[in-house]
């Protein structure tokens, strides 16, 4: 994995139940102890990042340890500040019955289905962006392959979105008005300007990587063949393979030799088909990964010397 904490962002993907989230907290562990000022950002709704720190995170950044903070990004409260944002920008723009048929529009906008996806989309784009100054990598856990993709195809998306709108904007006010000089429309296409430049941080192996969690077993090893090929369709770099929950070898018990037994012919299949790609094996530890002790010791498995590989 060296070079992976010189980038700028990194995700973290994978099946449900790999230990995305417990990957994802390790390695910001790692780099937050190689100097650098890392933001941990979780989408998840079960606020796992939380139980992790064994603290409260929420929709801003909050410190958790030196060089280390976290965010939870919500994709209701995300939806909310979002058209919030969007109302506030037409104020002063049209007549008092035109602005409550917008608001109107707006709202049933916000109710339609991809609405908080658009709008945790845009507050993601933003975290990539470098908004936030402060910040030398971004590590994004729980991250679908999916949502990946969407990221990457939402500025065509958005623009074929715009020139509708255009359009429509035109009939209800009834007139011809030049996009370059109407403050909505520009607004409109600051956003989308926002997110190609999103785009280009997120397709460059420079600044970006993906790093797939799996366990070796036949439906994880079959999904993250599936993300590799889809990844690699859509340009973004994959950083290499997290293989978690490795079985000891030596255990008397014949249950466990039984499962290990299995483990090892899958562990086989993963170092031929993924070949190309760095991978790291993580062992079954003795305890489930909670507080800052236990992911410390998971942090050393991921990157055994973050500072050498930082530097």
């Amino acid at each position: 994995m060296r070079g992976l904490l010189e980038k700028k962002v990194l995700f973290f993907g994978g099946k449900g139940g790999v230990g995305k989230t417990t990957c994802a907290s390790a390695t910001a562990l790692a780099a937050s102890h190689a100097g650098k000022r890392v933001l941990l950002v979780s989408t998840d709704p079960a606020h796992s990042t939380s139980d992790i720190f064994e603290r409260e995170i929420g929709p801003e950044p909050v410190e958790l340890l030196p060089n280390l903070w976290g965010l939870e990004i919500d994709g209701a409260l995300e939806s909310q500040r979002y058209v919030a944002n969007v109302k506030e920008q037409i104020k002063g723009l049209f007549g008092d019955h035109i602005l409550k048929e917008a608001n109107k529009q707006i709202d049933l906008a916000a109710s339609m289905p991809g609405a908080e996806e658009m709008a945790l989309f845009d507050r993601i784009g933003g975290l990539i962006r470098g908004e936030d100054t402060r910040f030398d990598l971004i590590v994004f856990d729980t991250a679908p392959t999916g949502h990946t993709l969407r990221l990457i195809r939402m500025p065509e998306l958005m623009e074929a979105w715009i020139r509708a709108l255009s359009r429509s904007r035109q009939a209800m006010l009834g007139i011809e008005q030049d996009d370059k000089t109407d403050p909505v429309m520009l607004s409109l296409k600051g956003r989308l300007e926002g997110l190609r430049e999103f785009r280009a941080r997120l397709l460059s192996p420079r600044v970006s990587a993906f790093m797939l969690v799996l366990v070796a077993e036949r439906l994880p090893i079959e999904e993250t063949a599936r993300a590799i090929d889809q990844l690699n369709d859509a340009g973004v770099s994959i950083g290499g393979l997290v293989v978690n929950r490795i079985l000891p070898a030596t255990s008397p018990d014949p249950f466990l030799q039984s499962r290990h037994a299995q483990e090892v012919v899958y562990l086989d299949e993963i170092d031929r088909r993924f070949a190309k790609l760095p991978r790291v094996r993580v062992p079954q530890l003795a305890s489930d990964v909670h507080g800052v002790k236990t992911l410390e010791a998971l942090s050393k498995i991921l990157i055994p010397d973050p500072c050498h590989v930082a530097n």
